[in-house]
């Protein structure tokens, strides 16, 4: 969903968003009827939720600095912002539509009084606003909030979609790239647009975006060096695995924790049986629980590679 760096001033509508067709279907009759219920956009970061808002508004207003008010829950989740600045909002009358619109973004993060305050606002002002309500997770938002909106659940986006948007970005600003290149933004960002922009724009400094500078800018491990790890521990060669993660958490700038969560992705690619994957899995659980609690990365590392040499032999 995201534009070229240089373009993101140019207004954007909503059939130019990818990998959200059936949302895009079903805001687009909204903007065609010019009228729409409360909304409730969940899913994960950088799916499009902010920008299919943003899109709403500008297609229903054109002008939305006078009839769209954007608050980030997670700067003002009390009462009292509720109670001031949303509700001041929601009693005036629109300027340029039938209704305004109140975005608020990263509503759970709300307190659960806020909350309730705003279940009440959204009753009482129905009339004059419309509020769009955006969130990771859904279940943290009351049940009364809920049913009230039209709730639509973003999805990560495919791989393809990434790789579309990406292609276009390239094409337009003109950068040279790898299909390689591409295929480890698509890796790294796993379905998280913004991040996958951001990831482009970064590697295109370095000159051409290929697998290398795709990596380095990232901090990010390629899969089969990850998978070498696994591989050499199994193996019995417990040294050379620990100078294989040495050389990524040097090279790369990995912490003891990236690479636990690589290791968890890549486990299920290895030819192995289903019955050691899951125990690996197991024992990588164990010890990111360890990292967590504030144990030393270094050693849990060496400690995990050491308990999968053991398991193997067993």
């Amino acid at each position: 969903m995201e534009l070229p760096w240089t373009e993101k001033y140019r207004p954007m509508k909503l059939n130019e968003m990818v990998g959200q067709d059936s949302i895009v279907d079903r805001l687009e009759a909204y903007v065609k009827a010019r009228s729409m219920p409360h909304l409730l956009f969940a899913g994960p970061a950088g799916s499009g939720k902010t920008t299919a808002a943003l899109c709403i508004a500008r297609e229903l207003f054109g002008d939305i600095s006078h009839d769209f008010l954007e608050l980030n829950a997670s700067d003002e989740r009390g009462i009292d912002a509720v109670r001031t600045n949303i509700k001041n909002f929601a009693r005036t009358r629109p300027i340029s539509g039938d209704f305004k619109i109140i975005f608020l973004d990263e509503a759970d993060a709300l307190t659960p009084d806020a909350q309730n305050a705003l279940r009440r606002t959204m009753e009482n002002y129905t009339k004059t606003c419309r509020f769009i309500l955006s969130c990771n997770y859904s279940s943290k938002i009351i049940e009364p909030i809920q049913s009230r909106c039209s709730v639509f659940r973003f999805k990560r986006l495919s791989r393809e979609a990434i790789k579309k948007r990406l292609k276009e970005i390239l094409e337009k600003e003109g950068v040279k790239f790898t299909d390689n290149g591409l295929d480890a933004i698509v890796y790294i960002s796993e379905g998280d647009i913004r991040h996958a922009v951001n990831i482009l724009q970064s590697a295109a400094t370095l000159g051409e975006v290929d697998e290398e500078n795709v990596y380095s800018i990232a901090s990010s491990a390629r899969p089969r060096d990850i998978q070498n790890v696994i591989q050499l521990a199994l193996d019995g060669k417990f040294l050379d695995a620990r100078n294989l993660i040495d050389r990524l958490i040097t090279g790369y700038g990995m912490s003891g924790e990236d690479i636990l969560l690589q290791m968890n992705r890549e486990v299920m690619n290895l030819n192995i049986p289903d019955e050691l994957k899951v125990r690996i899995i197991d024992l990588i659980g164990e010890s990111n629980f360890t990292l967590v609690e504030g144990a030393n990365e270094r050693i849990q590392l060496e400690a995990l590679l050491a308990r999968i040499m053991i398991l193997k032999r067993g």
